[in-house]
């Protein structure tokens, strides 16, 4: 569709078009829009809310590919809190959660708009924005309650509400949230950057001849602190992978570094520091595996195809998909505090997850070769 402005044609419906600045083929082709060689005009514009954590944001993306599939030639806009975690080469158009964002949303017409969050922001801006369909979650005017906007979102919706039902819950979250928009999920895989292009440097990482680098992700946050696990059980785990063989990796953000240079003092594994995000994906893609709780670190494990060990204890283990790479192991106990940030028995019952068990998962899911 072109549209002449002072007999200069101008085509808004490509891909590519800005209206602000110039688009990329004419910063670095000289390309106009009259004969335009790479002119591309978007079939459908669909908007994705899914404003975090990160983790959650991370393993939304397997949407990606599902309505590529289904709307060749989308354009797909996803707002969000964290744009960086995002592949910035797979998605039109990446907006930041804010003012200025949800002002324009809210004066475009969209042919498909999403929203997976049930923060009441989310549902408002759902509520608000013009969309032929619209999918997830909506705000009820009249008392400011999340809502499904539909039967497709029931599901997911009464998980999230009620503890009996999420206990009996049996599907994945993946699975929860393409049923929510209305498609059957076939095992689509996360849509992620490596970052194998900036050129970073991990020389100082144990060498290929030592053994199968095993990533240890030793922190789980400030929200859900009964999934950590003690020094003395993570001592006991590098310990048992060294005398197999395996290269121990530790891996953490600023909160896991005091605990991190204890376990090196104590075990000599491999401790490089912290890194921007970026560049933290990067090192945790040189691991063979990754042993990590129910955190950020995990999403990535899985969004980067890597053998995955998770040790879970208060979530529900069907939520997770690891896709055939990797074990869920947990406690010899049964645990009683679903969803809980402190323990009610005052231990953690991740005491009772032996290191053998992680151990063993680490042996049978990545094979000393």
């Amino acid at each position: 569709m072109s549209e002449l402005l002072h007999d200069i044609p101008v085509r808004p419906d490509c891909r590519f078009f800005r209206g602000d600045l110039p688009c990329r083929p004419n910063k670095e082709h000289g390309y106009m829009c009259g004969d335009c060689p790479v002119y591309e005009p978007v079939t459908k514009r669909i908007l994705l809310i899914k404003l975090g954590a990160i983790g959650d944001v991370i393993r939304t993306t397997p949407l990606l590919r599902r309505l590529r599939q289904e709307y060749p030639g989308c354009y797909i806009t996803w707002l969000t809190l964290t744009p960086a975690i995002l592949p910035q080469r797979e998605v039109e158009e990446i907006l930041k959660f804010d003012y200025a964002s949800a002002l324009q949303l809210q004066a475009r017409q969209f042919d498909i708009a999403i929203n997976l969050d049930k923060e009441k922001e989310a549902c408002a801006l759902l509520l608000n924005v013009q969309a032929t369909s619209k999918f997830g979650y909506t705000l009820r005017p009249y008392d400011g309650v999340p809502w499904p906007i539909n039967q497709l979102a029931d599901h997911k919706y009464l998980t999230g509400v009620f503890d009996q039902l999420s206990i009996g819950n049996t599907k994945p979250y993946v699975q929860e949230i393409f049923e929510l928009c209305g498609f059957d999920f076939r095992g689509e895989e996360y849509v992620f950057d490596t970052h194998d292009d900036k050129g970073y440097d991990w020389s100082a990482l144990p060498p290929a001849g030592a053994g199968p680098r095993i990533g240890l992700n030793t922190g789980c946050g400030d929200r859900w602190t009964t999934r950590l696990w003690s020094t003395e059980k993570w001592i006991a785990l590098i310990t048992q992978l060294q005398a197999a063989g395996y290269a121990p990796v530790l891996l953490g953000g600023e909160a896991e570094a005091p605990r991190n240079l204890e376990l090196q003092a104590a075990t000599g594994a491999a401790y490089l520091g912290t890194f921007p995000l970026p560049q933290f994906i990067n090192l945790m893609h040189q691991m063979a595996g990754i042993v990590t709780q129910v955190t950020m670190g995990m999403h990535i494990s899985i969004a980067l195809r890597k053998p995955t060990i998770l040790m879970n204890n208060i979530f529900n283990p069907h939520e997770f998909d690891l896709y055939g790479r990797g074990q869920i192991v947990g406690p010899n106990k049964q645990c009683v505090c679903f969803y809980r940030g402190s323990c009610r028995l005052g231990t953690s019952c991740m005491e009772d997850l032996p290191a053998e068990k992680a151990f063993a998962a680490v042996l049978e899911s990545v094979p000393l070769v």
